[in-house]
Parts: structure tokens; sequence; C-alpha cells
């Protein structure tokens, strides 16, 4: 049962801590510059250390990386890389943390590269959507309520509202991103150290916004950052599972108000005559599935009592994957965007016509009859099949048809993108990763 056992508790979890690999070099370059003001390793020690640690990090930049059979996960494989080129050196980078604020650590550094990455691709899909919404800013389609045909909406305003729904999300993911900006390191088990650990050293050196200061609540976030994050990853799915709806309703024969882009689509085994969306059909089954992720966290470590269980473990399994499973979705999303073909003659079609009656219903208004009388005329008239519609609009108001406010939602857009350190954590990063002089006291 032995090998049973092993496979059983090891499940993916050296398979997914390859992702972690650089993450964890990148913090022991930060523990050991620590280490090395405290007087627990000398000078000499931390240039070999980090020279190594260095060609280790090539190593899994190169994709050349691999945890071996019968060691139990990353932070083993990089000090048996380091001992067996550096003798009992290499033993020493441990002192004064554990495996628990080392994988606490790892996951944030991960994270917090994961969230850039997303936010990224959220603001090419942003610009994508904003340049849709100016070039159909002018061509008319019905707006909808309980699906039934409602009142004059545009192209503009629909590629334009899920621009403005992802600033929102980045609002969402900006929050996610500050919480896991922390620095746990020093935590050890969840009870600090004996070592006098300088732990505002390794918060600077990694860029970090401040330190998880309690060392308990350090080990506490184990599971509450993963579920944090998730909440954000989940509403930028939740826009994408919408827009795919609406994209696949919209290409539908029944609608035909879009051209969904040949290669996106798939034909009949047995229909010629059909181009399914299987693409965004994907993208929301993927991000429908999103969605849930917060509640396998939640459900994962919601009963826990303070300290670390195995069961946080499992947590890797439904998170981690989750990061290159919205990038592809925001990726196909993007596609299809720039890709997508609009119907500019949707209201040549005498179906769409009822859509002017609340226009019409302002128009009489608008010249001074009651609300009411109007809306009872145009309901009579339309009632007895004598409603002609005049097939314009003329709104002006913030937010509608005829000033879209593009210029500002960009502008909101972009002070949330402000709020994000990147460049910060982007210079903190480099220092470790490729300048020599980066540890503090090095000649």
């Amino acid at each position: 049962m032995t090998a049973e056992i092993e496979r059983f508790t090891v499940g993916r979890d050296r398979e997914l801590d390859v992702l972690l690999a650089e993450s964890d070099v990148l913090g022991s370059l930060a523990h050991t510059a620590m280490l090395q003001t405290i007087g627990l390793l000398t000078q000499d020690e931390l240039a070999a250390i980090h020279r190594e640690l260095r060609a280790i990090l090539h190593t899994i930049r190169a994709g050349e990386f691999q945890i071996e059979d019968g060691v139990e996960d990353v932070h083993s494989q990089v000090e048996l890389m380091l001992t067996r080129r550096l003798g009992d050196v290499g033993k020493k980078i441990h002192s004064g943390r554990s495996r628990n604020d080392q994988v606490l650590l790892d996951l944030k550094l991960w994270t917090r590269r994961q969230l850039q990455e997303v936010v990224e691709m959220v603001k090419t899909l942003f610009e994508a959507l904003q340049r849709q919404s100016e070039r159909y800013s002018n061509v008319l389609m019905p707006g909808y309520t309980h699906l039934q045909v409602a009142m004059p909406s545009s192209f503009g305003l629909w590629f334009g509202a899920y621009a403005e729904g992802l600033v929102d999300d980045l609002l969402f993911l900006q929050a996610a991103y500050r919480l896991v900006n922390r620095n746990p390191l020093g935590s050890a088990a969840g009870y600090g150290s004996s070592f006098p650990l300088d732990r505002q050293l390794t918060t600077d050196l990694l860029g970090f916004d401040s330190m998880n200061y309690n060392v308990v609540y350090a080990q506490m976030g184990r599971g509450k950052m993963e579920r944090n994050v998730s909440f954000a990853l989940a509403s930028v799915a939740g826009t994408l599972a919408k827009l795919a709806f609406d994209a696949c309703m919209f290409n539908s024969q029944n609608f035909g108000f879009v051209k969904l882009p040949d290669d996106c689509t798939t034909g009949s085994s047995i229909m010629p005559h059909k181009k399914n969306p299987d693409v965004f059909e994907l993208t929301r089954a993927k991000c429908n599935k999103l969605q849930a992720l917060p509640q396998q966290v939640t459900l994962i470590m919601n009963n826990l009592p303070t300290g670390y269980f195995r069961d946080l473990q499992i947590i890797k399994e439904v998170f981690l994957p989750a990061f290159a499973e919205l990038k592809d979705c925001l990726s196909m999303t993007t596609y299809i965007i720039e890709k997508i073909k609009v119907n500019e003659h949707i209201l040549d079609d005498p179906r769409y016509d009822l859509m002017f009656s609340v226009e019409e219903v302002n128009r009489l208004a608008a010249n001074g009859m009651p609300f009411r009388d109007a809306y009872k005329k145009v309901g009579l008239d339309i009632e007895a099949g004598q409603f002609t519609p005049v097939k314009e609009v003329h709104h002006t108001h913030p937010g509608s048809i005829g000033n879209l406010c593009n210029d500002r939602i960009a502008a909101l857009f972009a002070s949330v993108l402000d709020g994000f350190p990147f460049e910060k954590v982007k210079a903190a990063e480099q220092k470790l990763a490729f300048n020599p002089d980066s540890s503090p006291n090095c000649e």
C-alpha cells in the first residue's frame, strides 16, 4: 500500500509545483540575502548561493527544470540542487523559514504574476471593444427586455457596455492584487522564528507593498488569498460568459445580427448550411465553470481551524489551472471581437418597427401631450395597425446612443490600471534575478 498511499497524498502536487519553481527561487534569493544581514550566512556563502540560485532560475526559464522522483516538492528540489553544487552551504538556506511560509510566498509571487498577465489581457480586450464601439456607434440594433424586442439600441452601446463592464472587473482584480501583494515570509510554520528575521528587508527585496504582519494571520491567509482572487477571476469570467452568450444568440439565423469569424465556427456532420459558434460556446462553458471556483476554494478551506492542514494542498489543483483557462478565454474573446462582422441593415426587417414606439411616445410628450395620453395613443395606433415608425433616434444624454462616453470610460479604466504597482514589482524581481549586486552589503 505504500505506493498507493504516496499516490493519494502527493496527487498532482509535484506537477503543479513546477509552476511555482521560479517563484520559489526568487523567494530564496530574497530570504538568503536577509540571512546574510543577520549573520546566518557569510558574504562568500551568500555570493555562492546567489550564483547557483540564478543558474537554477535560468534552467527554469529554459523549461528544463523538473522535480525528481522521490523528491517531495519544489522547495526540496531547489535545496537539493544547491546542496549538490555547494555542499553544506546549500543546507543553510532553510534557516528561519518553514515549507508553510515558503509555499505561501511562492503562491503569492506566482499569483501576482498571473494577475498581471490577466490584467494585460483584459486591457487588450477592453481596447478591442472600445474600437468596435466607435466603429459601429451609429449602427442601430434592437434592445431587448424579457427577450422581447423593446427599444432601440446600437452596436456602439453593445460593445461599449462590455468595455465598461471590464472596468468593474479590473477593480476586483486590483483588490485581489493588493491582497496578494503582502509578504508572508518570516511567519515560518505560522508562529514566527527565534531568529531575528528582517521581514521588512525581504518585503522590500520582493517588491511587496507590505507584509502580513501577524504571523498567525499570515498562515491563515492560505486559502483566503486563493478564494478572494477567485472572486476576481470569476468576475471577469462572468463578463466573458455573458458576452459569449449574446454573440452566439446574435449569430443565429433567427437574429442574424453578427457573423462570427469562420475559423471560430464549425459545420454540422449532416447539415451543410450550419456554422456552429463552438469557440464562444466553449468560452461560455469554461467561464461558467470558472465562476464556481470561489465556492470550490471555500468548501475546501472554510471549516479549518487556525494552522496548516494538508487539505490546503487540494486548493492548488483547482486554483492554479484556472489562470490558464481564463487567459485562453480572454485570448479567444479578443480575437473574435476584433474579427466579428456586424449586420448594418437589421432594421430593414419590419419585425423591429415597434421598437420605435417609445420614441414616438417621447416625441408626443416633448410636444406637450401628457405622457400617459401619449402612451395610450401610440398603443391604440399599434393595436389598429396604424403605427408608422420613424427610424431615427436623437439620444444625447451621457451614456446613450448618441453620447457613448467612451472617452470617459477609457479614462476610468486607465485610472484603475494606474493603481497596480507593476513597475515596482518588475524592478524588484529583475534586480533579484539578474543583478549580482542586488543583495545587501554586496561589494
